[in-house]
């Protein structure tokens, strides 16, 4: 259907492709993966006629249409509904409806025979191209990208450009061209959606090639994988889990392809080294060194997998409560997101907040970071040091500052060294390190904020989307990031195999209140997938695992009434002591200011004096920082 051969392409003085070939069968569906900037958009726009090859050529058959989804089609904007924009993609359809309109017109004062007959032949046409059913196939994928039946009407340039993407693949997937390509289409979807544009693809009648940092994505909709390395298009024939099992395999056979031909390499040139000065030798010397230029060398495997060896730590760990939410009611006009909903976080959770966009997962974040105003209760537990990650941060970065510079502005204390590994981690190596921050691309800013919440040395993260814009291998370091991190954390993420890995809670919202499911998404999938097979027969406890059913995140088992009172005293307890904490730190601070004025010294019974009550302070902050841990630790062994 259509071939690439010898593709050479040249941008910006940098060889992407060097005599690359690759050829797309109908019915495939090619996952096209690869490290940012190696080239994947870049393919997809040759393809298209965008970009023209230096070398090479790129055939197609004549029948071969093409649709290309791309980040561009965000700049559209229409007053025409969305249900409009979807249907211009029936071309032929639109142009009989319009003729079929202009005649109808024309019989209300012409009923003539001959326009009679050609009103039959157009609606014969138009009802074999499935014209009548046009507009309900177009709402049925629009709906199934998220979009509410009321909003089918609204004009395109109303909605945001995540949504105005939306519609764009809508208009694509109507079109069923025979080679779909699709860049970063999950970047503007939610969960419901993607899973939903997966089960399209898997039934579409063409060929389609994704790119996508998605992995569970690439992995559900490929049946073939395609690497861009090392100037080339590398193709596996299997989904994205059996490509890892293949290429490790051939990595295997040729590591072990290249430490053979270093020890003949070796070998031939201790030959020519030992004899190059005999004449009785010189013909096969002359020989060995004439096959050693034209030797096709086997390049060394290098391992582009990154592994975070660093450990990320906090000075002072959090009490156990981190943040209690109490009948919390959140409403934007007459939205209303949350009612009376109650929540707590405990230290070491991971939570992951899934859901559908419009649910107010970003809302909730911003909540349980007390920059949104609430009626209700937000208290925040004690000695709880939070970063909040969000995309909108990436403005904060101080553009003019290089990126080693903006690290050690962050006030970690960590060393120039340790900041380079960590920047290291994150995919920058030596010099690079010197970039200014506003040369670099959105996914280098992305990285880089994330390198700074992960240093800041907080003991509670809130991260809103952090796999956007970030390739696969930056996702996985984050992951073993967030696998190492020993706080607590609460991510908004619609990336399935992140949150797979890093979640041991899941939240989500449901009837305007905060829903808890006390295990991994696996389970939750597991349970969710129950859920709606037993929906008619009411709520069900998981099967699999019973203990694990979706509970509000407030009621806890019960206690004996000695226990319950012994808690509660010790309770209050520690918060008198959490007070005296506060009081103590207050004084302390005073009399550093004390001393740090330098006039002080010239008074030698004052400078004693301040000295020893400063001496006396840390002391009693000490004692009851002490007394707060042991309090805190047997409320920990009796709360269930």
């Amino acid at each position: 259907m259509l071939a690439i051969n010898q593709l050479t392409f040249h941008f910006g003085g940098r060889t992407i492709y060097e005599e690359a070939s690759l050829h797309i069968k109908e019915k495939d569906r090619i996952g096209l993966i690869g490290p940012n900037g190696a080239g994947k958009s870049t393919l997809l726009r040759l393809i298209d006629g965008e970009y023209t090859p230096d070398g090479g050529e790129i055939s197609r058959a004549k029948e071969c249409t093409l649709g290309f989804l791309n980040q561009d089609l965000l700049s559209y904007q229409t007053d025409k509904s969305i249900r409009e924009v979807a249907l211009e993609a029936f071309t032929e359809q639109n142009k009989l409806q319009a003729q079929i309109d202009t005649i109808l017109k024309q019989l209300e004062s012409d009923y003539s025979d001959d326009k009679v007959n050609k009103l039959t032949a157009l609606q014969e046409r138009f009802e074999t191209l499935d014209g009548y059913t046009i507009q309900a196939k177009a709402e049925e994928i629009l709906e199934g990208l998220g979009f509410k039946t009321a909003d089918l009407s609204r004009p395109l340039k109303e909605f945001s450009g995540g949504w105005r993407m939306r519609v764009m693949l809508a208009k694509l997937l109507l079109q069923k061209p025979s080679l779909l390509m699709l860049d970063e289409p999950t970047n503007h979807l939610d969960l419901p959606s993607i899973q939903w544009i997966e089960n399209y693809i898997q039934t579409y009648e063409g060929a389609i090639i994704a790119v996508s940092h998605d992995r569970d994505f690439i992995n559900n909709v490929s049946n073939s994988i395609v690497e861009v390395s090392g100037r080339q298009l590398i193709q596996y024939s299997g989904n994205y889990e059996f490509y890892l099992e293949e290429r490790e395999l051939r990595k295997e056979i040729q590591q072990s392809a290249f430490k053979n031909q270093q020890q003949k390499i070796k070998q031939t040139e201790r030959f020519i080294e030992r004899f190059r000065s005999k004449a009785t030798k010189a013909r096969q010397v002359q020989s060995r060194v004439k096959a050693l230029e034209k030797l096709d060398r086997v390049e060394e495997v290098i391992d582009e997998q990154a592994v975070v060896n660093f450990k990320f730590n906090f000075n002072k760990p959090s009490g156990k409560e981190v943040i209690q939410l109490k009948e919390v009611d959140k409403a934007y006009g007459p939205l209303q997101i949350l009612h009376h909903t109650t929540a707590d976080i405990i230290r070491g959770d991971k939570i992951a907040l899934i859901g559908a966009n419009g649910k107010g997962k970003s809302t909730l974040l911003r909540i349980i970071a007390g920059t949104e105003p609430i009626q209700g209760e937000r208290k925040l537990g004690y000695n709880v040091n939070f970063s909040f990650y969000a995309q909108h941060q990436l403005e904060s970065l101080a553009v003019d500052n290089e990126m080693l510079e903006e690290l050690k502005q962050s006030g970690s204390g960590k060393s120039e060294t340790e900041l380079r590994n960590v920047l290291g981690c994150f995919l920058f190596r030596d010099d690079e390190v010197f970039k200014k921050i506003k040369v670099l691309s959105g996914g280098e800013k992305s990285r880089v904020a994330l390198a700074k919440v992960l240093i800041s040395e907080a003991n509670f993260l809130l991260l809103d989307e952090p796999t956007n814009h970030l390739d696969m291998q930056s996702v996985n370091i984050l992951i073993q990031a967030l696998q190492q991190y020993e706080g607590t954390f609460v991510t908004v993420s619609h990336d399935r195999y992140f949150i797979s890995r890093v979640a041991n809670k899941i939240w989500y919202i449901e009837n305007q209140e905060i829903k808890e499911y006390p295990g991994n998404y696996e389970e939750y999938q597991y349970w969710q997938s129950q859920r709606l097979q037993n929906k008619s027969k009411g709520p069900q406890n998981s099967p699999k695992k019973a203990d694990k059913t979706p509970k509000k995140t407030s009621p806890k088992n019960p206690l004996d009434k000695a226990t319950q009172q012994k808690l509660k005293k010790l309770k209050q307890t520690l918060e008198k002591v959490e007070d005296d904490i506060e009081e103590l730190e207050n004084q302390k601070a005073q009399l550093e200011e004390q001393l740090a004025d330098p006039e002080l010294y010239q008074k030698a019974q004052e400078f004693q004096s301040v000295q020893s009550k400063f001496q006396k302070v840390e002391q009693a902050l000490d004692t009851v920082q002490t007394q707060w841990e042991e309090l805190a630790l047997e409320i920990d062994e009796l709360e269930p």
